[in-house]
């Protein structure tokens, strides 16, 4: 049986070695973005392969109640796509289509992981992290214990052997930690990539970013400024610069 080990969260990290490739799973369509996609933008301009797993279809993702939830699945399937191309993801992306708000950390949904880590064979998983105090959305739980528990299935062969042969990543970040060790500087250049990749999800603007128009630029001004505030001022990152924060797990 392996050890779990993590960094030590009084002698954080900074800037891992860019990977050869790198799979981040998302609960929904944009998560990604929000969670690392400025880490993701970085590794893909030195040549990592970047690959994206979204769990849910994002049918749910609305505050509008008229909206046909067929359609908005649609839609946010194409802004993702779109999104993962904007970063410099190989697409197409990988998605699971479990029901929004109603996916389940069950075996069912673990063979849908370790499969996709098989195949993909990432050097690096980033995702939710599970473990996450006071988390609201269950989506977001389950897809973070999904990545956790698939890395272990994938990593051992006698787990879903029918599923091809054994891999195990080197390295697991998980974004929304409650007690971040780890950053990954990313630069005002790669900052607005991550901007463009999460303006990409038009469907979301007025739920996640506060913008009720699309072609609205001071609400979308604030919309980056709040992202640029949140992302310089953390206590693993005192110089101010743009930053992705995460838990490193190693080891696995």
């Amino acid at each position: 049986m392996s050890t779990y080990l993590t960094s030590n969260i009084a002698n954080p990290t900074h800037d891992l070695e860019v990977p050869e490739s790198a799979l981040a799973i998302g609960a929904h369509p944009d998560d990604i973005e929000f969670g690392c996609g400025g880490t993701l933008a970085k590794w893909a301009a030195k040549g990592c392969a970047i690959f994206h797993l979204v769990c849910t279809d994002g049918s749910k993702g609305t505050w509008d109640s008229n909206v046909d939830g067929d359609a908005l699945a649609i839609r946010r399937q194409q802004e993702q796509t779109e999104a993962a191309r904007i970063l410099g993801g190989t697409v197409p992306v990988t998605f699971l289509g479990w029901t929004d708000g109603e996916l389940q950390s069950g075996m069912p949904q673990r063979a849908q992981i370790v499969q996709a880590i098989r195949r993909l064979k990432p050097e690096i998983v980033l995702a939710h992290d599970p473990w996450k105090r006071y988390r609201l959305h269950p989506d977001h739980r389950h897809a973070g214990f999904l990545a956790t528990d698939g890395i272990v299935a994938a990593r051992d062969p006698l787990f879903f052997p029918e599923l091809g042969t054994r891999h195990r990543p080197s390295k697991l970040l998980l974004w929304e930690a409650d007690e971040p060790d780890h950053t990954e500087n990313i630069g005002e250049q790669i900052f607005k990539v991550k901007l463009q990749a999460l303006k990409a999800h038009a469907s979301q603007y007025e739920s996640t970013m506060g913008i009720n128009e699309l072609d609205d630029e001071t609400q979308m001004a604030a919309f980056e400024e709040k992202l640029r505030s949140r992302m310089s001022e953390n206590s693993l990152n005192p110089s101010g610069q743009l930053a992705e924060i995460f838990k490193l797990v190693a080891k696995l």
